[in-house]
């Protein structure tokens, strides 16, 4: 089933009910809807986490399991997809975001060079916000609806074909016991 093979990758419940940051969810954590695996919650899930790894704030996992709690989705899965905008791969996610912020405003792309400073944030992010915000929004929503379609066609995929496997080895052993 599907449910081995997300299984497979999943940490476990109790590691995330401890987790420093979300135990301010007490004990809504603790909903066994929560943390199965289903063709329900499983794309509602992927949607959640997709939509929180591209929007521009610390602590994602925070809101993703909020999201998670409130649309009764698999919190685990919400939570783990955050960590697709990890501390490298956020540079090139933003950027493209950025770019494609500024191909809907139809902006021209600023050249920004990036520095650690409090001088940078001032001058160069108040330049490229708008642009930033509105491509991380369009990103997430489109990598969402992406992640939900695209779960709900998988599983129904490997639903199918587990069936297939069923009505294959029944035909078997029929045709093995009209053989005897």
């Amino acid at each position: 089933m599907a449910k081995k093979l997300i299984r497979r990758f999943l940490p476990e419940p109790g590691s995330i009910r401890r987790h420093k940051h979300l135990r301010i969810f007490g004990e809504a954590l603790h909903d066994p809807n929560l943390w199965h695996l289903n063709r329900k919650s499983v794309p509602v899930a992927f949607a959640i986490g997709l939509f929180m790894a591209f929007v521009p704030m610390p602590f994602q996992m925070i809101p993703a399991a909020a999201l998670a709690i409130a649309f009764r989705a698999n919190i685990i899965i919400s939570v783990v997809l955050v960590w697709i905008s990890n501390p490298i791969t956020i540079p090139p996610i933003f950027f493209f975001c950025y770019k494609v912020g500024t191909w809907i405003i139809g902006r021209k792309l600023n050249q920004v060079s990036f520095d650690l400073s409090w001088e940078w944030m001032r001058t160069e992010l108040m330049t490229i916000w708008q642009p930033l915000l509105l491509g991380c929004f369009v990103v997430s929503t489109i990598s969402a609806v992406i992640g939900y379609y695209g779960m709900q066609w998988f599983w129904r995929l490997h639903v199918v074909s587990e069936w297939e496997k069923r009505k294959n080895l029944r035909a078997k052993r029929k045709q093995a016991e009209t053989n005897k």
